[in-house]
């Protein structure tokens, strides 16, 4: 080749066979190499993400005993069952906010699973479509209120109208039972049970739309083709296939329930007491927070507010940790049943 040839920059290129016979070779390891590298700094940065999160949770829990250390050496176990909350006199139990806090919280669920569910399957399943996306974008909005705004509404429009109206007809039609006894308030435990389900009922209600959506259409078209009627489809196809994630979807609502804190405080009346009416003042781990941290009196009521965080955030876990039980082995009570068709009908 002649030296006119070698500096032209738009002389033609040598053909492949010019090439080194072990070139595609080098390229191909070269890249693997690079996929290699890149599949392990993926697995790398995922583990850590993983173990961050783990950290954080100990870190946590670690902070908390270690301000509660003080508390749990003093009083140990009988923290968890003494009623006597006196910082004055330097008297601390835990009891009365356990027992508010689980309280409202099942009255909480118990009042906003069923209608949660209920208004998923009616958007899912009835509503005609023009009618989902408006009411979808207000349950998102409705979730999205701020607690402490729930709160100012239940204080001012939801405890007058329970005081003057609810809680007096409740005790005409059920007064002979133990929970509707007693002089009303107007807050009390059943007012924090009834803001944390208006509070708890939007989010829920995403979660199960989002859930029945993701049923197969193929399943509702093969209990259709049984000669199902709609409810039947819902009960048959619909509901079996989705009940753990309804369930998983309770327990997030039961989640926020437990460590609602500001709309509770405003309406729940803070009272340590423990009494069986659902009229009289209660209080909860997360209330009794908020109300007395920024007021601490000695090192002891610091150390037993620590304890009572402490104490949150395990109660939190082992409700977590129940539910995932409850999910894997105990039946819903939406079990299917045997699907009578007309074929049925007509042999039998």
């Amino acid at each position: 080749m002649g030296r006119k040839d070698r500096l032209n920059p738009f002389r033609r290129k040598p053909p492949s066979d010019e090439l080194p016979p072990d070139a595609g070779a080098r390229a191909w390891t070269s890249s693997a190499r690079i996929g290699r590298i890149l599949d392990q700094g993926f697995g790398f940065l995922v583990v850590g993400a993983g173990i961050s999160v783990l950290a954080l949770a100990a870190l946590l829990g670690w902070e908390l005993y270690q301000g509660a250390k003080e508390a749990i050496r003093r009083y140990g176990a009988g923290f968890l069952v003494s009623s006597h909350w006196d910082p004055v006199a330097g008297r601390f139990g835990a009891l009365p906010f356990l027992y508010g806090t689980f309280v409202s919280s099942a009255l909480a669920l118990l009042l906003a699973f069923p209608l949660s569910v209920a208004t998923a399957l009616s958007l899912t399943e009835f509503a005609p479509v023009r009618l989902r996306r408006p009411v979808l974008a207000l349950v998102d909005l409705m979730a999205a209120v701020p607690s402490v705004v729930w709160g100012l509404w239940a204080m001012f429009e939801m405890v007058p109208w329970l005081r003057q109206t609810a809680f007096p007809f409740l005790q005409k039609f059920f007064g002979w039972l133990p929970f509707f006894q007693g002089t009303i308030y107007g807050v009390s435990l059943l007012a924090g049970a009834l803001v944390i389900a208006m509070m708890i009922t939007p989010i829920v209600t995403s979660l199960a739309i989002e859930i029945l959506q993701s049923v197969p259409l193929t399943l509702r078209e093969a209990a259709w083709a049984l000669g199902a009627t709609r409810w039947e489809v819902m009960r048959v196809a619909v509901l079996p296939y989705v009940r753990s994630s309804l369930v998983g979807a309770g327990v997030l609502g039961l989640g926020r329930a437990l460590g609602e804190t500001m709309a509770v405080t405003m309406v729940i009346g803070n009272r340590p007491e423990i009494l069986l009416s659902l009229f009289a003042p209660g209080y909860t781990l997360a209330s009794v927070l908020v109300n007395e941290f920024a007021e601490v009196t000695s090192e002891e009521h610091l150390s037993a507010l620590f304890e009572i965080g402490l104490t949150l955030v395990a109660v939190t876990f082992v409700v977590n940790f129940l539910a995932r039980l409850l999910i894997r082995s105990v039946p819903f009570f939406f079990a299917p049943r045997p699907l009578r068709t007309q074929s049925m009908e007509t042999n039998g």
